[in-house]
């Protein structure tokens, strides 16, 4: 991805709405669709790649393999789940450095103990507050100067209450992270503390999971809550699942299938730019 728009400059006109994507090909999708951003989701990635929850499984190597494949085919920016950072300081320095290479525009970085699980799952585990600063400090000094958004996610609500949170939001904002992230909080009234305990000019990311914890709110309706980021990371794989299920149920019966909606081979070539590449082989 040549000169990637940064995600600082797309937050100048919040809310900016980032839908999850596992593959090149559902990342050509979202951005043929107009989405201004994408977000390598690890509860998508493990799903579709191993087949299995978001239980800590995805590796450093699978999540940058993924990120460097979605940022090959979209002109959008991308921003990759990099869980806890796979490891210590220099685990993470490293991991931002490869995606900083792969041409990434930013991560969020996560402060549980591996293995982590998806934030609206129980059982999860945080480090203390000052192992995972480093951590922080850690990935915002291996960026340089490349436009590289690192967003500082806790997880402390569910383990030792929003009382911890807000503390850890707090401190992540004064260390310096782009945008401040406090997973799973349950009602309105939470998320309206956190917005409070955050300095205003910092921007706050909201993760809309259907069937999680948070409730369910528009992107308009959070803009107006103080939230400018709204992850919907798991929409499109709910979707497409459903779909994927339908169409297998559909081929078990011929006369089924026969009528089952999908895109025509046309269809998918477009999609896949296969008029473009066979045009520039021929000249």
């Amino acid at each position: 991805m040549t000169a990637p728009t940064t995600i600082g400059r797309l937050l100048a006109d919040a809310p900016l709405v980032l839908p999850g994507v596992w593959d090149a090909l559902s990342a050509r999708l979202a951005a043929r669709a107009g989405c201004r951003a994408v977000f390598v989701s690890g509860y998508a990635l493990s799903a579709t790649r191993l087949g299995a929850g978001d239980l800590g499984l995805v590796t450093q190597t699978e999540m940058l393999d993924a990120a460097a494949r979605v940022c090959a085919v979209v002109e959008v920016p991308v921003i990759a789940d990099a869980d806890t950072g796979y490891g210590d300081e220099r685990n993470v320095a490293r991991t931002v450095r490869e995606l900083v290479r792969a041409g990434a525009a930013g991560c969020f970085l996560e402060d549980q103990m591996w293995p982590k699980r998806c934030g609206h799952l129980e059982g999860k585990r945080v480090v203390s507050l000052d192992e995972y600063l480093a951590k922080l400090r850690a990935a915002l000094r291996a960026r340089g100067d490349a436009p590289f958004h690192v967003t500082a996610r806790t997880d402390a609500r569910a383990v030792h209450g929003l009382d911890d949170a807000l503390v850890r939001a707090r401190a992540f904002a004064d260390a310096g992270a782009d945008a401040v992230f406090v997973e799973a909080p349950e009602t309105e009234d939470e998320m309206a503390r956190i917005r409070a305990a955050v300095p205003a000019d910092v921007p706050l990311v909201a993760n809309m999971v259907e069937g999680g914890r948070t409730p369910l709110r528009s992107a308009s309706a959070l803009a107006r809550a103080g939230y400018h980021i709204i992850v919907r990371p798991l929409t499109a794989l709910f979707a497409a699942t459903h779909a994927v299920r339908d169409a297998y149920e559909a081929l078990r019966d011929e006369d089924r299938a026969a009528d089952s909606p999908s895109f025509a081979f046309a269809e998918m070539n477009d999609v896949l730019g296969v008029g473009h590449l066979t045009r520039a082989s021929r000249s």
